[in-house]
């Protein structure tokens, strides 16, 4: 069995992984476009940016940050660069987590030895995956602790893709759910929930017989929803949908960084973990999916029905003296306002119902989420 090594972290650094679409300008589809983009780009802005498994998808990076208002700067010199460059390449940004209208079977393969083996493997399965999340790391000490984590934050991820929500369409359909992206994500082998684990030697074990047995070719193959990152020292939740702007990114991403602080503290402390049905969890996923910021979901230590906006309020108070520590209050409590707002699922449907055109829901939408004045 071959050993994993934890790279600890000794304080709650942030980490934020952006996934764009990459559209026409002309016709809003999507575009496989990633080698024309990066031809914008200088050869320095070029490791600013990553290729993900289709070519109509560009991945943003932060680097390790402190705070998330340091995440923030980070984010918004490279999405500016990467904006002045799709504009060169008549291409714009998408933020969302399904595109509205654009067939899966059209999107090209990024040539990559290693995205090949993971269609070959995966077939239909990994080439449906047209979609584009939010991933957000935060530094723990131990390997052990980040898998006890990992079981402690689910109750909470339901919240958060509600919070997020925002692919209603599937291939120019309406799906009737907030979130397709994650059922897209459930169809693979090891995504969805992840699997109980009591530690890092487990969680080690698990890995080790999968790649072992041929199941996955790597440990880059596990997408749960929370995973431990062992080279990374972090906790990576993963269960977000892309949401429609920066502000509301920077929002999720400082609520994820309390709740890991908050879990942290309270296992340093003793605290007793308070069980919580998986079935639970997979109800309250079901209700974020299908209903976004207007769902109800069930409290895990009373059972009651309360709404996401109640859900979110009870958190951020619970939170905001971490968020003190960290620097991020005000970030926090935009929570609030996403949570009480209609989603960016939501808000994708109004502009179709308004216009009666796919196109013009990516037209407005690209629009609204820039950060710098577009060239046009």
């Amino acid at each position: 069995m071959a050993t994993i090594d934890f790279t600890s972290n000794s304080r709650p650094t942030l980490g934020i992984e952006v996934e764009l679409g990459l559209v026409d300008s002309n016709t809003m589809a999507l575009s496989s476009s990633y080698a024309d983009l990066e031809n914008w780009l200088s050869e320095e802005d070029k490791a600013l940016v990553k290729p993900e498994l289709m070519q109509c998808v560009v991945e943003i990076n932060t680097g390790v940050c402190e705070t998330i208002n340091e995440a923030e700067q980070d984010l918004q010199g490279k999405i500016g660069k990467l904006e002045k460059a799709a504009d060169q390449a008549e291409l714009r940004l998408w933020w969302g987590a399904t595109h509205p209208f654009s067939p899966w079977r059209e999107q090209k393969v990024t040539p990559n030895d290693r995205y090949h083996k993971l269609v070959e493997l995966l077939q239909e399965l990994a080439r449906r995956l047209v979609t584009f999340g939010l991933h957000v790391h935060v530094g723990v000490d131990s390997g052990d602790k980040a898998v006890m984590i990992c079981d402690r934050i689910l109750r909470h991820l339901p919240t958060l893709l509600a919070l997020t929500s925002s692919s209603p369409f599937w291939e120019g359909r309406k799906t009737g759910l907030q979130s397709h992206r994650s059922k897209v994500m459930e169809g693979l082998p090891t995504a969805g929930m992840p699997t109980l684990m009591r530690n890092w030697s487990e969680y080690v074990w698990l890995v080790n017989h999968m790649v072992d047995t041929g199941f996955i070719n790597s440990i880059r193959e596990i997408w749960w929803d929370v995973r431990p990152h062992h080279s990374f020292g972090t906790v990576e939740v993963r269960v977000c949908d892309m949401p429609g702007n920066l502000e509301d990114t920077l929002a999720v991403a400082a609520l994820i960084q309390c709740l890991v602080k908050a879990l942290s503290d309270e296992i340093d402390g003793g605290t007793y973990q308070h069980d919580c049905h998986p079935m639970m969890v997979r109800q309250n996923k079901w209700r974020a999916t299908r209903f976004g910021t207007a769902a109800q979901l069930v409290d895990s230590y009373n059972y009651n029905i309360v709404t996401v906006s109640q859900a979110v309020d009870q958190l951020v108070d619970k939170l905001t003296p971490v968020a003190a520590n960290l620097g991020c209050e005000s970030y926090l409590e935009h929570c609030r306002q996403i949570a009480a707002s209609p989603s960016w699922a939501d808000r994708q449907m109004s502009i179709l119902a308004e216009t009666g055109s796919a196109e013009e829901v990516v037209r407005q939408l690209t629009d609204v989420s820039r950060i710098t004045p577009s060239l046009g």
